[in-house]
């Protein structure tokens, strides 16, 4: 029987070299990490239009002519920074849209402090948003505008498009949670059984450090553990160590919640499940989706482990529209913006669907104008007759008394 040896010169051939490559990496992660590195984020030129307390309205300069006769407004979550649309040049959503010829427009919510703990829905969406909207509409002499949003940004969307529906052309909601009534994704399981008005009474703000620390501990062996270990494999990448950086720097560039908003989105929608249901409400005003008949496209994505496609699927149901679009990628809750996969799939989606819709509100824009001269014309002819017959009743009146004068001339008047 032939025994099994061990190829032990193969080993240590590997070993060796394993260790030389090693090395060189070393060497090559050491000139890479001493280098001058471009890690600034959010590089795309805009100017601050308007401003309102802490928060500000961008406006992106068109790199070409604006072929949309509709400008959009993008409406950011209060969670991490909007600078997640222009991450890194090559890979931006907001480049993506300017190439595009969009005109847009951005909140930023500016980072809370402890006098905005008492800020709620009301405040934001019916204050702060609709503030902005008026600004942009006045602004393009537009009647309605176009309406972007993300994540909680995209449930304040739907909110907004539900209360002012005679304000927005077009909604689009991406990764927005709406319907709260799942066990997929950690987070709907933690919001369910915490003591909201325990941390909201002690804390006011809800911490940036601490989501930051709950969002880790959703899936800490790969934001934890994986990602510093790619990161150690790759460090004689200079553009995967740029990369690496601009997000590390947008995940830590977090504002502070602000404790009622967070009391009412947790409350309201995760415990309560309110806003699916049209029992939300807003500002004292109930939130009825079925004024949503607007055109509406929603895009998610299939492996978001935050807002799982459960949590987004259910609003083109629920809407009063027709026109309606479900999109679900094959991509998570950040990956949606800066996959260069997704890239090729979800800018120039939303901005070939406003084309389209941009082309046929013009069209209608036009017809209600030759149509409304018909009826002003057609009005004043009732208008003369109310007053004839006014005039007849009033007559009739004054005579109908001379006679009951005379029958009666000792009655008091």
């Amino acid at each position: 029987m032939k025994q099994f040896q061990v190829p032990i010169d193969l080993i240590m051939s590997k070993m060796a070299d394993h260790t030389t490559q090693a090395r060189d990496r070393a060497s090559k992660a050491s000139d890479v990490l001493l280098s001058n590195l471009e890690t600034d984020i959010a590089l795309t030129p805009y100017e601050v239009i308007y401003q309102e307390d802490r928060v500000k309205l961008k406006h992106y300069k068109a790199k070409k002519k604006i072929a949309y006769k509709t400008p959009l407004l993008v409406v950011y979550a209060l969670i991490n920074r909007e600078t997640m649309l222009d991450l890194q040049p090559g890979r931006s959503v907001v480049e993506r849209f300017l190439e595009n010829g969009i005109d847009l427009y951005m909140i930023d919510w500016g980072y809370p402090t402890r006098k905005d703990r008492f800020l709620d829905f009301d405040d934001h969406i019916n204050g702060y948003m609709d503030n902005i909207v008026d600004f942009i509409r006045k602004k393009n002499d537009v009647p309605k505008i176009n309406l972007m949003g993300i994540c909680m940004g995209g449930a304040f969307s739907v909110i907004y498009s539900a209360l002012h529906p005679e304000k927005i052309r077009n909604l689009v909601t991406t990764v927005t949670p709406t319907n709260f009534d799942t066990n997929k994704g950690l987070l709907h399981l933690w919001m369910k059984y915490l003591d909201i008005d325990s941390v909201v009474d002690t804390y006011g703000n809800i911490s940036a450090d601490v989501m930051n620390f709950g969002f880790l501990l959703l899936n800490p062996a790969r934001l934890m553990i994986d990602k510093y270990v790619g990161f150690m494999e790759n460090m004689d990448n200079k553009e995967f160590v740029e990369n690496f950086i601009r997000m590390e720097k947008w995940i830590f560039d977090s504002p502070d919640l602000p404790g009622e908003v967070f009391r009412q989105f947790a409350k309201e929608c995760y415990q309560g499940n309110k806003l699916i249901q049209n029992k939300l409400e807003v500002g004292g005003r109930l939130v009825d989706l079925k004024k949503i008949t607007m055109p509406l496209l929603n895009i998610y994505g299939k492996f978001d482990h935050l807002v799982p496609p459960e949590a987004c699927n259910q609003l083109v149901k629920k809407v009063g529209s027709t026109d309606t679009e479900d999109i679900c990628l094959n991509t998570g809750h950040i990956g949606i913006y800066v996959s260069s996969k997704c890239q090729e799939a979800f800018a120039p989606k939303i901005a070939s669907w406003l084309r389209q819709r941009d082309v046929d509100s013009e069209q209608k824009d036009s017809k209600p104008e030759q149509k409304d001269s018909k009826p002003e014309q057609k009005d004043s002819k009732p208008e003369q007759k109310n007053l004839k017959t006014e005039q007849k009743n009033i007559a009739n009146k004054n005579n109908k008394s001379k006679k009951q004068a005379a029958v009666n001339p000792n009655k008091k008047k």
